[in-house]
């Protein structure tokens, strides 16, 4: 069937972001397994309940901060999470300004507020178009208590918006994330470096060009 609407994941997908920077980070700071408490396939709970809403970002940072030695300050623990948020490419926004010609575009990511406002500024180095501009609709795992790979947070979306799965993509970095997407009944594609969304920038070849490799 021919995909009307497309849901994106922001970190990794629009957005670059690098894990590993937070994590050396942290290391310096005097947490030598921070990967353990987080990473791109996995978190502990802490993470999901900031992720959701459930505590506030004064919380989070307590919390973290009984991780690190005495005289740490929650300056340094914002800028050590925050370091994974890197640069939006220009060349990704204009392959959004087309899609959404053809396209009903939407945003969908686990974030947090700390993170959303780093990505803010990052964005608004990139291009004075808002985030709306280039989507129908923003959703953010810490504002609506939802957060991937669950198949209610993609319920949510596509109920909300009248999207029919079977004519909806979605695309994520994170395969846990794409399981769920496709226990649901989504189209999707697991975007990597040098993968889709790079190939339709290089290209410029339509999202339904790609339907022999959606999920």
């Amino acid at each position: 069937m021919k995909i009307e609407a497309i849901i994106f994941d922001l970190g990794g997908v629009i957005i670059n972001i690098d894990y590993q920077a937070t994590i050396s980070k942290f290391k310096k700071l005097g947490i030598d397994n921070f990967q353990q408490l987080y990473s791109q396939a996995n978190q502990v709970n802490l993470f999901d309940e900031y992720e959701t809403g459930v505590i506030s970002s004064q919380r989070f940072i307590n919390e973290l901060l009984h991780f690190h030695p005495e005289g740490t300050t929650a300056n340094e623990v914002v800028e050590a999470w925050n370091a994974m948020i890197l640069d939006v490419r220009v060349e990704k926004l204009n392959l959004l300004e087309h899609l959404k010609k053809d396209y009903r575009l939407f945003l969908l990511s686990n974030t947090n507020a700390l993170h959303l406002s780093k990505v803010q500024r990052n964005w608004n180095c990139a291009t004075e178009s808002p985030m709306e501009h280039y989507f129908e609709k923003l959703y953010y795992s810490h504002e609506i208590g939802l957060r991937k790979p669950s198949i209610k947070i993609f319920e949510f979306v596509c109920k909300e918006n009248n999207l029919n799965p079977n004519c909806t993509l979605f695309i994520d970095d994170s395969v846990q994330h794409i399981s769920g997407a496709i226990e649901y009944g989504l189209k999707t594609i697991h975007h990597s470096q040098n993968g889709p969304l790079d190939y339709l920038l290089s290209s410029h070849n339509s999202i339904n060009t790609l339907s022999v490799d959606l999920g």
